[in-house]
This record gives C-alpha cells, sequence and structure tokens, in this order.
C-alpha cells in the first residue's frame, strides 16, 4: 500500500467514480451508434471467460456432491450403529422365542394337546362399494360356488371389515362393521370388559353397553368377543378413541375407505371336520379295545354338545 494522504485518497475514490460513470455512458452511447460492433464485443468477453464460468460451475457441483455424501456417510453410520443394537437385542428375544417354542412343545407333549382346526378361508376382490348416508356395505366376486357362508367374517391384513349377510352363487354383499344395522359384541383388552360396537354410519362406531363403572382407556385395543358363537375370540377391530367426553368411539385397523381386497374366513367349525382332527390323535393316547371306540365316542358326543351351546 502506497502512503497517500486522506485529501488524495478521497480525490482517487472520487476519479475512480467518475472514470467508471463516463466509460458506462461512453458505452452506452456507442452501443447505440453500432449495435453490431457492441453485440460482437459481448459475445467475445462471453466467450472469454466461459472457460472460467464451467471451472467454477464444476468446482461448485463437486463440492454439493462431497457434502452431500458426507452427510450421507455420516447417516449411515448413524444407522449402522442403530442396527446394530437393535440385532443385538433381536438376537436376545430369538434366543427367548427359540427356548419358549422348546418349552412350549414339550407342555404341548406331555399335556396330549389337541390343537384346534384352522379356519378356511377365501380371497375375494371388492367389485362394488356401495356407501352412502344410509348403508355401508361392499359387493365380492365369491360366493356359494366358492364355499362363501352367510355370517362369515371379511377381514383385511388389518382387522375385521364385517360379515356377509347377502349371498348368491358368484356374488357376496359384505355388512361393514361402521353401518348402522352392525351390532358386535367386543372385549376391552386393557380394561377387560364386554361392550358392544355399534356402526353409526361414519368412520368411527360406537362403543356401548359397557359397564358402568368401567371408562374405556383412550388407545386401548378392542377385540371380538365370542357370546353367541357368531364372531370368534380376539379378532382385532381398533382402539378406543374419545371424539367427545363420555363418548367413547372406535377408531378401526382396516382401512374401511379403501378397500380392495378381502379374505373371507369360516370360523363355524362343523363337527365332520372336528371329528377328522380329533379321532386320530385321541388313539394315541387310549387303549385299542372295544372301549377305546366307546372312550371317543362319548368324548366327541361331549365335545359336540358343548359347540351347539
Amino acid at each position: 500500500m502506497l502512503p497517500f494522504s486522506v485529501q488524495t485518497k478521497q480525490f482517487l475514490n472520487r476519479l475512480t467514480f467518475l472514470t467508471l460513470l463516463l466509460l458506462s455512458v461512453g458505452i452506452i452511447i456507442i452501443g447505440q451508434f453500432d449495435k453490431s460492433l457492441t453485440n460482437k464485443f459481448r459475445m467475445a468477453v462471453i466467450s472469454s471467460l466461459m472457460p472460467l464460468w464451467n471451472i467454477a460451475l464444476h468446482i461448485q457441483t463437486d463440492t454439493n456432491a462431497f457434502l452431500v455424501n458426507f452427510k450421507e456417510i455420516h447417516r449411515l453410520t448413524d444407522e449402522n450403529r442403530q442396527l446394530q443394537i437393535e440385532n443385538t437385542n433381536l438376537r436376545q428375544w430369538y434366543d427367548v422365542a427359540v427356548s419358549l417354542a422348546r418349552e412350549n412343545r414339550v407342555l404341548k407333549t406331555e399335556l396330549h394337546w389337541n390343537p384346534e382346526p384352522s379356519p378356511s378361508f377365501v380371497t375375494s376382490r371388492v367389485i362394488a362399494d356401495r356407501r352412502d348416508i344410509y348403508t355401508r356395505t361392499v359387493l365380492l366376486m365369491r360366493g356359494t360356488k366358492s364355499n362363501i357362508h352367510l355370517n362369515d367374517l371379511a377381514l383385511t391384513p388389518n382387522g375385521l371389515v364385517g360379515r356377509i349377510t347377502e349371498i348368491g352363487p358368484h356374488i357376496a354383499r359384505v355388512l361393514l362393521i361402521t353401518d348402522s344395522s352392525s351390532r358386535i359384541p367386543v372385549e376391552l383388552e386393557t380394561s377387560h370388559v364386554p361392550a358392544i360396537m355399534v356402526g353409526n354410519n361414519t368412520s368411527l362406531p360406537r362403543l356401548l353397553y359397557y359397564p358402568q363403572n368401567v371408562h374405556p382407556i383412550e388407545g386401548e385395543r378392542v377385540v371380538t368377543l365370542n357370546q353367541d358363537s357368531s364372531f370368534p375370540t380376539g379378532i382385532p377391530i381398533g382402539t378406543v378413541h374419545y371424539q367427545h367426553p363420555e363418548q367413547p368411539t372406535i377408531c378401526p385397523f382396516a382401512h374401511l375407505e379403501h378397500l380392495a381386497i378381502l379374505r373371507v374366513f369360516d370360523f363355524h367349525q362343523q363337527p365332520e371336520i372336528l371329528s377328522k382332527t380329533l379321532t386320530p390323535k385321541l388313539s394315541k393316547y387310549v387303549p385299542s379295545t372295544p372301549s377305546r371306540q366307546l372312550f371317543i365316542t362319548s368324548i366327541k358326543n361331549v365335545f359336540f354338545k358343548k359347540q351347539e351351546r
């Protein structure tokens, strides 16, 4: 830096400003007289500066890519650490599950446990949707020809959707749990009390007829309850939700507004199915004498009487 006095610096600043101003005015005047010359000069300047702009653009792009990769590496490192922790916990739970499965298998063998037959089901696509202010039903492209029966239950992987109320050879109607005609016995899993879920043609059916000294808990699960043999126990329906005080509703697990494919289950076990699964297992634990057949017959009679009740 050259040593200049304050007055000299002020003079140079004014001179610089005045020079640039005159230069700008001169360029404008020349551009008005000869525009082609001005355009050639401008393009020449741009062409000379283009390599520098390309270099700057590449530097900026590479810098942004480096920063993104650095952040991604940091995120992957944290995710890998979290996955290692979860893997360790899952390994511990896996050992516990294997131990419990082995213990359960031994107990079943000692108790001569006879598993219940698995319910049959039919998968069907929803072909029609009837939802207005009065009804909440859907139609399925399966009927009696596909081994679907009246009062069979329709489910999604999330939970209960409804039950079959009308059926034909190739079509069936499902009454949704939100329909005003729907009445389903349920149980609150946390409170362990029975109640009735009543549809009201909205997305949130109401919860009624529970004990007066019980207040359903916000968020507790609601499952079906076998009171009249129309519904099996334990099918998930939804969770308790309060839109208004003292008026509990149920938020269904199933997405009832967007139904595409349903599975129709037959939970009403037939005696012939039970007899086929019951006889071979009992024959292992009773003597092979005429009394064995009498013993099996008596057990069947008692079992089927309980089913009929």
